[in-house]
């Protein structure tokens, strides 16, 4: 699809990956409604752009069902039409082992990263087959596809966004609708912060994690639309993102020790 005056609606608008995206968007001539829990990061965000009638602003927790059924009808309200969506948002959950974590803890991942996509997905796909041609994204992560310990819930949510976002693919294949999941890779962002998370830090090392390399959130917003234009499937940003891919196809057990080794001061 080519975004140019296609009107997208991006969740977890507020910074990080999906501000970047929203940017990327509006840069090749998309109109975009930009969705956030928080009502002043869109307008932070807004006024970092200085953006005006291609961008509208929607404060909302994609939580709430019955608040996400009525923003098809508020986005098309502001742009007269909608025809694509990125499932942007999402939080991790505080790097410890599930047999420490606290069941509302637990419930709120779940509830954001699966059930607000899967909320948000239902909304709009009626619109979308209504469409000559429409896209859904839903992002995922690495932690989706590879074990990370001390992120167990939050690779199960984001597991689970991964299996609805292929089984919509499969389900939509004869339709208008193209599918893509995406999978980042380590990137700059607030998410821990906005999570209400502390970073982990690797006593070993003394270093903080964020101190690895990461993607800058411009560039995974880039290959991200840039895999929308392509019609790909699956979308993977960042070396480390592929690298893991690839390594967990043919070895789980050895990418899972690899990942378990890396993880294991920072459980500690």
């Amino acid at each position: 699809m080519n975004v140019q005056q296609k009107v997208f609606v991006v969740t977890g608008a507020g910074g990080g990956i999906g501000g970047a995206l929203v940017a990327d968007l509006l840069a090749r001539g998309a109109q975009v409604a930009a969705v956030d829990l928080r009502e002043e990061s869109l307008d932070q965000l807004k006024e970092k752009l200085g953006a005006s009638d291609n961008l509208s602003l929607h404060a909302l927790n994609i939580s709430d069902r019955d608040a996400v059924a009525k923003l098809p009808e508020a986005v098309i309200a502001a742009h007269g039409r909608v025809d694509g969506l990125i499932n942007c948002a999402g939080i991790v959950q505080p790097f410890v082992k599930v047999a420490d974590l606290e069941y509302d803890v637990i419930e709120r991942v779940m509830n954001v990263n699966f059930y607000g996509t899967l909320y948000m997905s239902k909304a709009f796909l009626p619109h979308f087959l209504e469409l000559p041609e429409a896209y859904l994204v839903n992002v995922s992560s690495m932690g989706g596809f590879l074990p990370v310990p001390g992120q167990s819930i939050y690779g199960a949510s984001k597991a689970a966004v991964k299996l609805l976002t292929e089984g919509l693919y499969a389900e939509l294949l004869d339709t208008n609708v193209h599918v893509t999941v995406v999978f980042p890779g380590a990137t700059k962002t607030d998410i821990t912060k906005n999570s209400g998370v502390a970073a982990p830090t690797n006593a070993t090392k003394g270093k903080k994690a964020k101190d690895f390399p990461m993607l800058a959130p411009s560039e995974a917003a880039r290959i991200i639309v840039d895999g929308i234009e392509a019609n790909k499937p699956q979308i993977f940003t960042g070396n480390d993102s592929k690298l893991m891919n690839r390594l967990y196809r043919l070895s789980p057990v050895r990418a899972t020790q690899l990942i378990t080794k890396q993880m294991k001061s920072l459980l500690e």
